[in-house]
């Protein structure tokens, strides 16, 4: 296969290592009845799980081709060029959480806006680029230190990665591990060292996210490799914040990084790895992200199903009621909050993550989480 492959390669590349694990038939359509058999429960969904905390799939690895995502970054306000087409621009600056903007090339100007990303001093955003080989940034005056960066993770050269032979499960739950969808592990580390040394507590609270990134998504691990690209290295997060996302095919995908267990989420003593999703609210918080923008619409049926089981399993795995109220207690510093064992992002943050529409669907999602 060519090191220098074409936009059909690598798509063709992510719906192969997909249609692996029966989630992508051929040709890339959604299999027949995904929606349903995405997420299996080990013993059905009347009630019964799979108590065995630990994934799947040991029986082996397969060598896969992933395109490697490829930067260019830029400093300051101004015009910026790119030697590639890029899928996204992830921006960031000191100062004001308001006011920069962003043009694509022949595009008109776009007001830049955390999003979910939320960082102290300052604002963040993670921009779909369209291709473009070039972009400007303007700010204010009251916003300082601007750093772009342009990021491909779809048409850059094959990387190879060793992906679990069968399908990955955790409590019955099938799930694509980090390898299944190319993330590359040295960006976790900085200087040498591990960015973000991972920590560990009991979980407490489970917040749900929206990506804010667009919907119809046509390559959603190549957004995941983006996502992950734009929290790792743009926000200096040393990892993706999430613990898992979901795509509008309701495939699930491993978030950060918790160790070589085989556990996704989660050490082998059932604590949580810290996250970077909620500021402030990170600590025992475990975050799953809705691939999409759902300000103005909902998720989608297998996305919301594949939401809800997830819930579930996790609830059950660690004796969480997902419709209790609970106070929650920040095992770092003693920050207390009354809130939903199941909550949204904006019960945190000033943020309009998870969408509005999205947030208003919670309730009917704590329920059938709880539902036997």
């Amino acid at each position: 296969m060519s090191e220098n492959p074409t936009p059909a390669q690598s798509s063709h590349r992510r719906k192969r290592s997909l249609s692996r694990r029966g989630v992508i038939a051929a040709g890339g359509a959604v299999a027949a009845g995904a929606a349903l058999t995405l997420m299996v429960l080990a013993a059905g969904d009347s009630g019964g799980t799979d108590d065995s905390a630990s994934g799947s799939g040991d029986s082996g690895t397969t060598p896969e081709k992933f395109p490697a995502t490829r930067t260019e970054a830029a400093t300051g306000t101004g015009e910026a060029t790119t030697a590639f087409a890029a899928s996204y621009v992830g921006v960031r600056w000191a100062g004001a959480k308001e006011g920069a903007a962003i043009r694509l090339a022949d595009g008109d100007w776009q007001n830049l806006a955390s999003g979910c990303a939320a960082v102290e001093d300052g604002g963040t955003a993670l921009v779909a680029a369209q291709n473009a080989t070039g972009y400007e940034v303007k700010a204010p005056t009251d916003i300082h230190g601007v750093h772009s960066l342009a990021i491909d993770t779809t048409y850059g050269p094959g990387r190879t990665f060793k992906v679990p032979s069968e399908s990955t499960r955790v409590r019955g739950v099938r799930y694509l591990s980090r390898p299944a969808w190319g993330a590359d592990e040295s960006k976790r580390f900085k200087d040498g060292k591990v960015n973000s040394p991972e920590t560990y507590y009991p979980l407490q609270i489970i917040t749900v996210h929206h990506t804010a990134t667009p919907n119809d998504d046509p390559d959603p691990a190549a957004t995941v490799c983006a996502i992950y690209e734009f929290h790792a290295i743009t926000n200096d997060w040393g990892d993706i914040g999430y613990h898992f996302l979901i795509d509008e095919a309701g495939t699930v995908y491993e978030g950060r990084y918790s160790g070589d267990d085989g556990i996704p989420a989660f050490n082998p003593d059932g604590d949580l790895v810290t996250g970077f999703h909620s500021l402030r609210y990170n600590y025992g918080a475990l975050g799953i992200a809705l691939i999409g923008n759902l300000d103005a619409q909902g998720p989608t049926e297998a996305a919301k199903a594949s939401l809800i089981r997830l819930i579930k399993v996790i609830s059950r795995f660690k004796g969480l009621d997902p419709q209790a109220r609970v106070t929650y207690t920040s095992p770092v510093n003693g920050t207390k909050k009354d809130t939903n064992v199941v909550g949204g992002h904006r019960d945190y943050f000033d943020t309009e993550c998870p969408g509005q529409v999205m947030y208003d669907l919670l309730a009917e999602v704590r329920a059938a989480a709880a539902r036997r």
